[in-house]
């Protein structure tokens, strides 16, 4: 059995045992030593520490471009979302400046403005019946007042139509506010 050789930082090896050592091809070696990753101490021959340490930090190189591509490609596909997002947020303000979409809250808001008017003409029903149907001579005609009254309230009612200009006025009104309380918060 032959005498095992120390490695040292002057052992020389071929290109051959080198690929074996690095875990590639002879080729490899070759295509290393053209980009200038290893260097020949002799024709045909390198040495071995030298080699091990340029391949490992050329590797090092490699993954290190790489975890940079992967991490570029990250921050441009989040950059590509967020110009998407405001995009489609400048999108939808446009819609809703030109009325052609409206808020959930604002729309709550003018069914609110609604539901109190109703409710006003109905509480107000009891003041301007009670004298007249007190003076009613008989249930049935005190029937016909309160219903006389009631339809009167539906027919204002009825009269309630969409304006598009008190929703623009609430976007504008709202947006205002948006803008005051953003200054304040900066």
């Amino acid at each position: 059995m032959p005498a095992k050789e120390k490695i040292t930082r002057e052992t020389l090896v071929g290109a051959s045992e080198l690929a074996g050592i690095l875990g590639v091809t002879g080729q490899r070696v070759r295509q290393l030593v053209q980009d200038g990753i290893l260097e020949r101490a002799k024709p045909g021959q390198f040495l071995l520490c030298d080699s091990v340490q340029r391949y490992v930090a050329f590797k090092s190189r490699d993954a290190l471009s790489e975890d940079a591509a992967s991490v570029k490609f990250d921050k441009e596909e989040a950059e590509a979302r967020l110009k998407s997002a405001k995009a489609t947020i400048a999108r939808l303000e446009a819609e809703e400046l030109q009325g052609n979409m409206h808020r959930s809250e604002d729309v709550a808001s003018m069914t609110g403005d609604l539901v109190y008017a109703i409710r006003s003409a109905l509480l107000a029903l009891p003041g301007r019946l009670a004298v007249n149907v007190s003076r009613a001579p008989t249930p049935a005609e005190a029937s016909e007042i309160i219903r006389a009254e009631v339809h009167v309230v539906m027919r204002e009612l009825s009269q309630y139509k969409y304006d598009p200009q008190k929703y623009a006025d609430r976007v504008r009104e709202r947006m205002r506010w948006e803008e005051e309380h953003e200054e304040t918060d900066e």
